[in-house]
């Protein structure tokens, strides 16, 4: 995050440069940066002769080329975005002779999602040599909650570590799917506010009580009570509460809780480093551990695994979700 702002202070300060390729596994940065690019290099009344959006599918790197060698109208510079570049990775390596010799006058933009240049090859080299190369990475599961609080932080909002967690629970970290939702809370929410697993609930519609955040604690706690209750809400709404996610998130939670039986340093601050987790939850595990000895968990390890093919189709003979989840529980809780 910090080096997106570093490189979009640099072109506001007028620090622009002849390429900007954008790559990397996580569209969300590749996005914002182009969309910057598009609405700010030029002004609006310039955009129409020295602006081109370009789709990697429609065209080739001579195309492209060609673009960006013509000389700008009534402006300073002119921009070209190459979108879905991805879909030219077959004959990239073509745009080497461009890179080493691009016309000044050119903002020509990559937008190269899901995948990455060879940074031993000469066309790596030659755009780092006279242009940006930005690298947009995935983040970690453990790492978007913070994520979150950041980027409500410069919006002037809080939120509340079991909020942030039902976001990320309910979408992943599909950093795009998470700030659509963002927005739409900060058009509802005044500033100021502390975003809470009720204004999620109300907002959003991820319930506050019945999510696989809430499901994961009861486990850990053997609160067989409330994991039925969760369980026969989510046979009641499947669509929104889907098997698949259940059970791979019930499959991540115990294998962390098998890493924390293997730790010889049961720190707080250990654990947290090892398991990828936020401090605040380091007890939650700790009593997971007390409740589940290594080898139950191995056990629930190899029924998850069972389940998830049966959730899949496999031999299950057309069994409905929801009680496969119910039977997945017993012979994780018995």
């Amino acid at each position: 995050m910090d080096e997106v702002k570093q490189l979009i202070n640099d072109i506001k300060n007028g620090q622009i440069k002849p390429i900007y390729f954008l790559m990397g596994e996580e569209p969300y940065y590749i996005d914002r940066i182009s969309e910057y690019i598009e609405k700010n290099v030029l002004l609006e009344e310039e955009k129409g002769f020295n602006q081109v959006v370009l789709y990697g599918r429609d065209v080739s790197i001579d195309d492209i080329v060609e673009n960006a060698k013509r000389y700008p109208m009534m402006s300073e510079r002119q921009v070209v975005i190459v979108k879905e570049a991805q879909d030219l990775s077959r004959t990239i390596e073509k745009l080497e002779t461009y890179a080493n010799n691009p016309q000044a006058s050119t903002v020509l933009v990559f937008n190269y999602k899901y995948k990455k240049l060879d940074k031993r090859k000469s066309l790596y080299k030659a755009i780092n040599k006279v242009g940006v190369i930005f690298e947009s990475k995935k983040l970690y599961e453990n790492q978007v909650s913070d994520w979150i609080r950041r980027v409500l932080a410069s919006k002037n909002y809080t939120i509340s570590l079991k909020a942030a967690q039902m976001l990320v629970e309910f979408l992943g970290t599909d950093l795009s799917k998470i700030n659509n939702e963002l927005e739409k809370l900060q058009i509802i929410i005044p500033k100021e506010t502390q975003i809470t697993p009720e204004l999620i609930e109300e907002n959003i519609g991820i319930s506050k009580d019945f999510n696989n955040f809430e499901l994961r604690k009861a486990i850990g706690e053997r609160n067989d009570i409330k994991v039925y209750q969760i369980i026969n809400y989510f046979s009641e709404n499947p669509k929104d509460n889907p098997m698949v996610v259940t059970v791979s998130l019930l499959f991540s939670f115990f294998t962390q809780l098998l890493q924390f039986h293997g730790l010889t340093d049961k720190s707080p601050r250990n654990v947290a480093s090892v398991l990828g987790i936020n401090p605040f939850f380091v007890n939650d595990y700790v009593l997971a551990t007390r409740n589940f000895p290594m080898k139950k968990v191995s056990t629930v390890i190899s029924a998850l695994r069972e389940f998830d093919l049966k959730g899949k189709g496999v031999n299950s003979n057309s069994v409905p979700q929801g009680d496969l989840l119910k039977e997945l529980m017993v012979r994780i809780l018995s």
